[in-house]
């Protein structure tokens, strides 16, 4: 495996910067133009590329302006042994300001590739396909198959990227791998709650607000209470290794007609993470409740909350420890040290792959944490050292796990 990707590192190095290249921000989630890179770029590598377009009225609806999925299937062997999904998004944030280098610049310092998603997480396009390619080049005593879920909507939830391709039945896989760094193995992660608090007043002139409703007034006392509600949650603490505290922060506020003017409309979103102890349904019924147990009973004034998002938390399941042990073996060795099993702070698609019964961890290129890669920040990079451990490391492990 080793001399087999070692042979084709120079192209790996090139397949990934080719894919930073592109453009693929979310928002404005017009990934199209990404997507069709890459498709040409894994067809030059000899795969076969299923193109899947979500249909414009689900991408719109989440959010988005354009999402086509690509799978790539590679069958070894009588193909009747497991097949196992391969899932990295090429959708990434904005790169905002303070960046030293061009984020769409590729450019490679001190044994380091810079640009926005190099590490979240177009290199696990480059760590997968390119395991993919070491199989291929020692298929024997190999059953089974691979499958390369490469999709765009993770910034957005994953609903119309892994979620999309397991409800249109267009994939069955018995095991997924989804992206993630290379010195632990991720079995569980937050879950996150979007909801949207409008509140509706009455416009007046400021020279006489007493004939207004004021709903900037009205919001007060749900944003204190809020805010009540995140110190509280600081007290709660998650069992599971990685994880903290649940969270909540209050995202996005707008409002207002003119100075001069009462304001008629405020809204706001708040971010409520949750733990993998938590339950979406429950989290949600409750934070309703203390948002209209706070809004005050003032004449003129309504109150809504509407949902934008709900992801559950990734919990471990049944089958995990399977991938864990294909996993931390070559790990521990090509590494050097012993590969723990974690939880992360934040949500993935990942949880798509667990909620349809199908075991699942996060594993891929990175180091030992979101903060030491800059991911979502600037001047994110990727240590070339990382991607072909982790490469050399999920070939081995898809050996393992398809080896009669």
């Amino acid at each position: 495996m080793k001399a087999a990707i070692e042979a084709r590192w120079a192209e790996e190095v090139e397949f990934l910067k080719e894919l930073v290249k592109v453009p693929s921000d979310n928002p404005p989630g017009d990934c199209e133009a990404h997507a069709e890179r890459t498709a040409e770029l894994l067809q030059e590598l000899g795969f076969k590329v299923e193109q899947h377009p979500v249909p414009e009225p689900f991408v719109r609806q989440n959010g988005m302006r354009s999402v086509t999925n690509l799978i790539v299937r590679q069958v070894f062997g009588a193909g009747t042994g497991p097949t196992i999904a391969l899932n990295a998004h090429g959708d990434v944030v904005p790169p905002g300001d303070g960046w030293t280098t061009d984020p769409y610049g590729a450019e490679e310092h001190n044994g380091a590739v810079y640009g926005r998603g190099v590490a979240v997480s177009k290199s696990d396009f480059a760590t997968y396909a390119f395991a993919l390619l070491a199989l291929i080049a020692e298929p024997d005593g190999l059953n089974g198959a691979v499958e390369l879920h490469f999709t765009y909507d993770e910034e957005a939830g994953g609903f119309v990227g892994p979620k999309w391709l397991l409800g249109q039945e267009l994939t069955k896989p018995d095991y997924a791998i989804s992206a993630g760094f290379s010195y632990a193995i991720t079995t569980a992660h937050n879950g996150c709650l979007h909801v949207e608090v409008l509140v509706r007043g009455r416009q007046a002139h400021a020279g006489m607000p007493e004939t207004g409703a004021d709903a900037l007034e009205a919001s007060v006392p749900i944003l204190a209470a809020l805010y009540d509600e995140r110190h509280r949650l600081a007290g709660v603490h998650s069992a599971q290794k990685g994880i903290d505290t649940p969270k909540l922060t209050i995202g996005l506020i707008n409002g207002g007609i003119n100075t001069n003017v009462v304001p008629d409309r405020i809204t706001f979103r708040v971010d409520r993470r949750l733990i993998p102890e938590e339950n979406g349904a429950a989290v949600e019924e409750g934070l309703r409740e203390l948002i209209m147990a706070a809004a005050p009973s003032t004449d003129g004034i309504e109150v809504e909350c509407r949902r934008i998002m709900l992801a559950e938390p990734l919990r471990p399941g049944d089958g995990t420890d399977v991938l864990v042990k294909a996993i931390a073996i070559p790990a521990e060795a090509i590494l050097g040290e012993p590969i723990g099993v974690t939880g992360i702070p934040l949500y993935t698609d990942a949880r798509h792959y667990a909620e349809a019964g199908i075991p699942t961890v996060l594993y891929g290129a990175g180091p030992r944490s979101i903060l030491k890669a800059n991911a979502h920040g600037a001047d994110e990079h990727l240590y070339l050292g990382d991607l072909k451990a982790a490469t050399e490391i999920v070939a081995l492990a898809l050996k393992d796990l398809l080896s009669e």
